[in-house]
């Protein structure tokens, strides 16, 4: 099942659910107004929900062309929105890049920090861009969306809480985080808005590719209409989806509509390419000595996009341009 929100003025849009094919939509607002609606009473709504879809594989329910262009993030706004590192190259590499050594505990304790969660991006939105010499990154990551976790949630009974699964370009400005990580307190200026693929799906609709709490299909990521990344997401996954919620949950329950995020996507080998500039540029100081390829600036694209096991865009194409913020 595809669930998607139809932007309409509102903060939270309402919710359509989306042909497998990506061409068409009905609204689902007779079961739900929103996704959030929909999550908080999830044992209810998605069978119901799952009827509708099927109602609309069969043609059996009003539809409309859909145009992405038209749609929100999944969740325009969440309760919560917490992004691990779950790749072990990646956190190698961008600590490389800013001078600082891995955790010790960077293979038995991930690695979470908490976003803003209150305006997210959509599909198809503009990044702003008030001064490049921020240093814009994309970051191509998968997410889940979770519904009610309890406290001490362990990794073995993860699962039954992932409702949802999507794409997102964690934006970052790669140039304040230094400092901003030296004063011990954390990212926040140094990560504007998140930005979400169209779709959310159920785990179902990724078939075999969903499986140890990881979406094992490749990720894309194509830069000013060059592809740069070709990663693999599934087996360099060091902390699986599973392991980060049973780390959120150490301490804390989170509520129905938390977003996690796997952190981008990375693969040793080289060859599968990269998922942000971060990595490329460190990659280009180990080899040259010191990084040529610039960070975004104003005028600048990137699509992100993940196929099914059936050739069809899973989670819909992330595809935005870098647009001057004005004062």
């Amino acid at each position: 099942m595809k669930l998607a929100t139809l932007k309409d003025g509102t903060r939270d849009g309402r919710l359509i659910v989306v042909k497998r094919d990506n061409s068409a939509y009905a609204l689902a607002t007779n079961v739900a107004l929103t996704l959030q609606a929909a999550l908080d009473d999830w044992d209810a709504k998605e069978p119901q929900l799952r009827a509708l879809a099927a109602q609309l594989e069969a043609d059996a329910v009003q539809s409309r062309p859909l145009d992405v262009r038209a749609l929100a993030a999944p969740l325009p706004r969440a309760y919560e929105w917490v992004d691990g590192s779950a790749y072990i190259n990646h956190v190698i590499l961008v600590r490389k890049a800013r001078n600082a050594e891995p955790p010790a505990t960077l293979r038995t304790d991930p690695l979470v920090y908490q976003g803003g969660s209150g305006d997210f991006l959509g599909p198809t939105d503009d990044i702003p861009l008030a001064d490049e010499a921020w240093g814009l990154d994309f970051e191509s990551e998968v997410a889940v969306i979770l519904g009610d976790t309890p406290q001490g949630t362990k990794a073995q009974d993860a699962a039954k809480h992932v409702k949802l699964l999507m794409l997102a370009n964690d934006v970052s400005l790669r140039n304040l985080i230094p400092d901003e990580l030296a004063k011990g307190f954390g990212f926040f200026q140094s990560k504007p808005a998140t930005a979400f693929s169209p779709f959310a799906v159920t785990p179902d609709e990724l078939g075999g590719a969903w499986r140890d709490g990881r979406v094992h299909l490749r990720l894309r990521s194509v830069l000013n209409g060059q592809q740069v990344g070709d990663t693999d997401a599934g087996p360099e996954m060091h902390f699986s989806f599973f392991d980060l919620i049973q780390h959120l949950c150490k301490t804390r329950s989170y509520t129905a509509g938390t977003i996690l995020g796997s952190g981008t996507v990375s693969n040793a080998d080289r060859a599968r390419g990269i998922s942000c500039l971060a990595e490329q540029r460190m990659i280009e100081t180990i080899e040259q000595g010191k990084p040529t390829t610039p960070f975004m600036k104003v005028g600048d694209t990137i699509d992100i996009e993940m196929t099914g096991e059936d050739g069809q865009s899973l989670f819909g194409r992330i595809s935005q341009k870098v647009v001057e913020k004005k004062p």
